[in-house]
């Protein structure tokens, strides 16, 4: 690179001051080094001088290179038309905002109030709400009590009452032999009763059943060893080699281990060789060991061919990996 000489430019004092006379005093960039046009688009010959000497020895200044003088002034002028954009903005707000001020209690506090125990402001005591700018009273029925919060009615009805038309507290009605709810809101049958729509009717306990705290349906259920039947507890037939199953639904009773169910009594399970006891819903009631297989009421061991292994439950046979099976052969796939 090749160091930049900035040519000096002369200064006209005389025309500068005639210039300059009843008008602001304008920014001293002739000092500044001069502009040039890129190679290509320059049109002239620039000249140096005054302002005035230039225009009229070279003519006008092309559009790319206006004074900087002009941007300037552009600049000074926009200036207060953004200052009185932004003062305009803000009297529209101020105005919009002020009246929310004072009615969320930062204007002069009126009479019902008290000031905010932290922060700066005032909220209406309790037992009166915002009305515009003043604290008005709650009209608070009979049975209710101020709940303190901005928004609803401003009040809630006592425990054991409830509103009725939202301008009055009433009496919940709790029938006889019942009890008002730890909720405030509802009711319930004492112990014995149970509810029958808006009453609370005695349980007849029949012999053999205890109260139940279900009271929707009869209140009551059998103990052990019995069940419900109409309104009384009947005993369980439970056959012998049998026991209780405590199911409050399918069977009543099922046979113990090694005897199975037929036609309502338990009979012993018979074991074949190589076999053990095994509980199911269905079935003979046992199963084969491993490496036997079940055939009709017998247990007889498995004769698996050459390339062979049992399956996972050990009563049966597959081929190994890589042979299949061919007339009850494994032989190799091809």
């Amino acid at each position: 690179m090749t160091n930049r000489v900035h040519p000096t430019v002369p200064q006209d004092f005389p025309i500068q001051v005639a210039e300059n006379e009843g008008m602001p005093p304008r920014p001293e960039f002739e000092n500044t080094p001069p502009r040039f046009t890129r190679p290509g688009r320059q049109t002239g010959t620039h000249c140096l001088g005054s302002l005035n000497e230039r225009t009229a020895t070279c003519g006008p200044w092309p559009a790319r290179e206006k004074p900087m003088r002009q941007d300037n002034k552009a600049n000074a002028n926009s200036l207060p038309r953004l200052i009185n954009k932004l003062i305009a903005a803000a009297g529209i707000i101020a105005s919009v905002a002020f009246p929310v001020f004072a009615q969320d209690g930062t204007g002069p506090m009126p009479d019902n109030a008290e000031a905010q125990n932290y922060g700066v402001g005032w909220d209406c005591t309790l037992g009166y709400r915002f009305n515009g700018e003043d604290c008005a009273a709650i009209d608070v029925p009979e049975n209710a009590y101020v709940t303190g919060r901005s928004h609803g009615s401003g009040w809630a009805c006592k425990r054991g009452y409830e509103k009725v038309g939202g301008v009055s507290c009433e009496a919940i009605p709790v029938p006889e032999n019942a009890f008002l709810r730890s909720s405030g809101f509802d009711w319930k049958c004492d112990r014995g009763y149970r509810q029958d729509r808006e009453t609370c009717v005695l349980i007849v306990l029949p012999e053999h059943a205890y109260l139940t705290e279900n009271t929707s349906s009869s209140g009551w259920e059998c103990e052990r060893g019995f069940t419900a039947l109409t309104d009384s507890c009947v005993p369980i037939g439970v056959p012998e080699n049998g026991y209780l199953t405590n199911a409050d639904y399918g069977a009543e009773w099922a046979c113990n281990r090694g005897f199975f169910e037929i036609d309502g009594r338990c009979d012993p399970v018979a074991l074949p060789a190589n076999a053990y006891l095994y509980q199911e819903s269905y079935g003979p009631g046992w199963r084969c060991e491993r490496g036997f297989a079940a055939v009709d009421d017998a247990c007889v061991a498995i004769d698996m061919p050459a390339n062979a292994h049992l399956d996972r439950s050990g009563n049966n046979w597959r081929c190994d990996r890589s042979f299949q099976l061919s007339d009850g052969e494994c032989i190799l796939g091809q």
